[in-house]
């Protein structure tokens, strides 16, 4: 295993994936999205900061970032020869491909650029990726053979996983991945704790599960971008991140096949937990692909004293 950091033998990305005896599609697959991320990078140190004029599926206005960085990993991903259909945040239409390659193919379900209104103001921004095998999309996150997110940050990061822990890797000045660490793990204890939504909005469980981290000591570290909250639970190895369900929106906000089941999927093969409050995130059958679920992510004992909480008061 490589200490932080401390690697012994410079380790790239192709050259793990093959160590882990990680199928050959699949890591074609996971170097093209590794290969997409570097014109992703470039465009957020170059790119134009306006709005595109368009909305996505949400209605949410789009940037001109976030529609160049969705056109860019759409290209890769048909480019890789394996991949059977896509679905992107800022799309709402699932692409069908004809996979080139012979063995498995498979399914991508990505957010291109999340938190990209932080982009003008210098902050870390990222890019979430959900595989499955075969060409459905709308199944439970439990099912992912994959997940990973690049972070844009002052240094860029991957992390993926295929089942097998979880692994973090950097970009080095010739702009190609190299190992940090293995097997990243959460390992607990008082940390942080990120909040997303409107306090005034909590729901009682949710509001005592808040106050009870603040007892304990936890700091509030929320950045307001989801790839940087849950990298610094990873990286810490402690912590939580939520974006519970509010009053006015019972659903939360996030998405379910774009950000939560990939973090889910990670946050899991680092020994954390991930829930809606009820139960596991992974375990939740997706309806359509513009499902939202609220969510209470990181270290198992915080998670599980949420949906104690939640249980007894809401």
């Amino acid at each position: 295993m490589a200490e932080r950091g401390k690697t012994k033998f410079q380790v790239d990305l192709r050259r793990h994936l093959r160590e882990k005896a990680v199928d050959r599609n699949l890591t074609r697959l996971i170097c093209e999205i590794a290969e997409a991320s570097k014109y992703i990078i470039n465009s957020i140190r170059t790119g134009d900061l306006g709005v595109a004029g368009t909305s996505n599926l949400y209605g949410e206005q789009q940037l001109q970032l976030d529609v160049l960085a969705d056109r860019i990993l759409e290209k890769r991903l048909k480019y890789s020869g394996v991949v059977a259909s896509v679905v992107s945040e800022e799309s709402g239409d699932i692409l069908r491909f004809t996979p080139e390659q012979e063995g498995p193919s498979y399914s991508v379900a990505y957010d291109p650029l999340d938190g990209s209104s932080l982009v003008d103001v210098n902050l870390a921004v990222g890019t979430i990726i959900s595989i499955y095998e075969g060409d459905n999309l709308l199944q439970k996150g439990r099912n992912q053979v994959a997940a990973m997110y690049i972070l844009y940050g002052p240094r860029t990061t991957l992390m993926y996983s295929t089942g097998e822990g979880v692994h973090e890797f950097a970009m080095n000045q010739l702009m190609e991945y190299s190992l940090v660490q293995e097997n990243v793990r959460i390992d607990g204890g008082s940390g942080i704790y990120s909040p997303g939504g409107q306090r005034n909005l909590y729901t009682a469980g949710t509001e005592a599960f808040v106050r009870s981290l603040e007892e304990r000591g936890y700091k509030l570290r929320y950045s307001g971008g989801f790839v940087p909250d849950i990298n610094q639970v990873l990286i810490k190895g402690k912590g939580v991140f939520l974006y519970p369900h509010l009053q006015n929106r019972p659903q939360g906000k996030l998405r379910l096949l774009y950000e939560l089941n990939p973090m889910a999927f990670l946050v899991e093969q680092a020994g954390g937990a991930a829930s809606n409050g009820r139960g596991p995130i992974l375990d939740v059958e997706p309806e359509n692909i513009d499902d939202c679920s609220p969510i209470f992510i990181g270290c198992k004992e915080d998670v599980a004293r949420a949906e104690a909480l939640i249980a007894t008061l809401d």
